[in-house]
């Protein structure tokens, strides 16, 4: 679906005028798909990040992402969003403290593995998918090793998560790809070049769209970038962050136009962790339901009212 979505995006590029292609890419890139649509202001940006801050706290699972990210820990942080810092004073469900635990060193994950972890993700759930990627790292402990594995002992590893046949060959699509072009099976070269090289770079291989890419670009390469999954998409509609007609693939380019570059890595984590464990505020319900509704359960019902 992604490719599909790839295709009608480069269709819809296509100059029409006398300007040159990459000129008329980067206009749009600049001015985003929905000009008159004037949200999320940064003041909304900051306000809902600190309210998803406050309830959820920030999600443990892309802690050692923000850590690649040291400028983010700001003295601003420290005063108006102590949660992106003080994780020791969270609670368990008895309401209990947990103490702060020594953390320990983590070997810093390599392009490589960021892809093609990305894409043992799609469409299926996160635990079924981080194991997916552990049974194919200990079947195979090179990526070397997997290339030269015949496809049916790598769909047998990474079956738990679901369409093996098709991600199986996404996979050595990808290593062949690589090899072929480079010479050896790795991607760390991408991180001297700009983001639209690493687009270019990345969208050569069969299988790789732009929610793909754009996770490669925030998680493993600290780029500013804000990937848009089906969890930020919904909440974005619902809060009016992008017009009704707005597609996932128009959204993610107007949000990346509009949210702050200090605020993306933040807010996405937190719009798609928000995502996961409520449905509230995305509920297809109407306007008036949501009016009378009083309910705290979810930090972002009062975002949803603005729209009635």
């Amino acid at each position: 679906m992604q490719t599909g979505h790839k295709r009608k995006q480069q269709h819809e590029l296509k100059p029409r005028t006398n300007k040159k292609p990459a000129e008329t890419i980067s206009n749009i890139k600049d001015e985003g798909p929905f000009r008159t649509h004037a949200r999320p202001t940064s003041e909304e940006c900051r306000a809902i990040r600190d309210s998803l801050l406050a309830f959820h706290g920030f999600p443990q699972e892309f802690a050692k992402y923000r850590k690649q990210r040291p400028y983010l820990i700001t003295l601003q942080d420290k005063e108006e969003s102590p949660h992106l810092i003080n994780n020791c004073d969270e609670k368990n469900d008895n309401g209990v403290k947990v103490e702060e635990e020594e953390e320990e060193e983590e070997e810093e994950e390599s392009v490589l593995d960021g892809l093609l972890k990305t894409v043992l993700s799609q469409n299926t759930t996160e635990v079924n998918s981080q194991r997916a990627f552990l049974n194919l790292k200990s079947a195979f402990p090179t990526w070397e090793n997997v290339l030269a594995a015949e496809s049916k002992f790598i769909e047998d590893a990474i079956r738990c998560g679901g369409l093996a046949p098709t991600k199986a060959a996404c996979i050595r699509n990808i290593l062949s790809s690589l090899m072929e072009k480079k010479g050896r099976l790795c991607l760390e070269y991408l991180r001297d070049l700009s983001v639209a090289e690493i687009k270019a770079e990345l969208s050569h291989f069969k299988g790789i769209g732009p929610k793909t890419v754009a996770c490669v670009l925030m998680f493993n390469l600290q780029k500013d970038d804000f990937p848009v999954d089906t969890h930020v998409f919904e909440i974005a509609k619902a809060i009016g962050w992008v017009p009704p007609v707005a597609d996932r693939n128009k959204t993610y380019l107007h949000l990346n136009h509009r949210i702050p570059k200090e605020l993306k890595f933040d807010l996405n984590c937190l719009l798609y962790t928000h995502g996961k464990l409520c449905r509230k505020c995305t509920k297809k319900s109407g306007s008036q339901q949501r009016k009378e509704t009083h309910d705290d359960s979810c930090p972002l019902l009062n975002y949803c009212v603005k729209l009635s």
